[in-house]
This record gives structure tokens, C-alpha cells and sequence, in this order.
């Protein structure tokens, strides 16, 4: 992992292109949702807990969750949260509202949650999967 001497951020590659800023407040984010938004997240949160690790990196224009690199964002509005995951593969789902093929393995698949309950078994399935995404495991030969 590299830490930029400027930011204090961290990345998988050296000298990773970004923008220096520094991180924000995660409840500034949720200054204009409605509670639901907030505890929307919040399940998000719970249910990549049960994975492992991850930095909450309150961005200026977004939420990231990362591990080595940055597998999910998200961008709270008013009734509903916007957001992505990025995968090794495309899923096709009706729960995606756009999927963009970013390279082979990382296909970057967009969704609106609108209630806690949305963060289901699948989407937790599909959170754990971005994981190892942003645990960089999809690039790791296997023996």
C-alpha cells in the first residue's frame, strides 16, 4: 500500500492518480436524507461488517468504501441512496439500473436503495463479492 504524503490517503498502487482533498464529515452526507436514507447505509455498513475491514472514506462528492481499492460508493439524496459496486463480473438484474464494463474484472453495476430492507441476502452477497474486488483477491493466481 502507498500513502500519499499529501492527503494522507491510501492506495494499492504507488503514486495512484487521485485528488488531494482531504475527507469530510459522513453525517454532512446525510445533512438532507430523510432517517430512512441514513439507516439505509447504516445497513450497508452492518452488512460488510460481517466480511471484514473496511475505511469509510467520507469523500466530497461521495461515500467510498474501500479495502486495498475503492469496490462501493455511495451518494445519499433525499428519499433514496444512490450507489455502485464494483465486480470481477457482470450480473444482470433488474436491481441494477446501469452496468458499465470498466475492464475484464472490474464491471462497475449502479442501484438506487430506497429502505434498509433492500440490503437483503443478494445485495450482501453481491457487497461480499465487491469485497474481494477491493481486496484486489480477483487478480491473485490461484495454485
Amino acid at each position: 500500500m502507498w500513502t500519499c504524503p499529501e492527503c494522507g490517503r491510501n492506495f494499492a498502487g504507488r503514486n495512484q492518480v487521485h485528488t488531494c482533498a482531504p475527507l469530510g464529515d459522513l453525517d454532512r452526507h446525510f445533512a438532507r436524507s430523510s432517517p430512512q436514507v441514513r439507516a439505509t447505509f447504516d445497513a450497508v455498513l452492518a452488512a460488510v461488517a460481517h466480511v471484514g475491514p473496511v475505511q469509510v472514506l467520507a469523500e466530497k462528492t461521495r461515500i467510498a468504501l474501500q479495502v486495498r481499492m475503492s469496490f462501493a460508493a455511495f451518494m445519499p439524496r433525499g428519499d433514496w441512496l444512490n450507489g455502485h459496486l464494483v465486480l470481477a463480473r457482470r450480473i444482470d438484474s433488474p436491481r441494477f439500473l446501469r452496468i458499465d464494463t470498466l475492464s475484464p474484472r472490474n464491471v462497475v453495476h449502479a442501484f438506487r436503495l430506497t429502505a434498509p430492507a433492500e440490503v437483503d441476502e443478494e445485495f450482501a452477497d453481491w457487497l461480499a463479492e465487491a469485497y474481494q474486488v477491493g481486496d484486489q483477491q480477483h487478480l491473485r493466481r490461484r495454485p
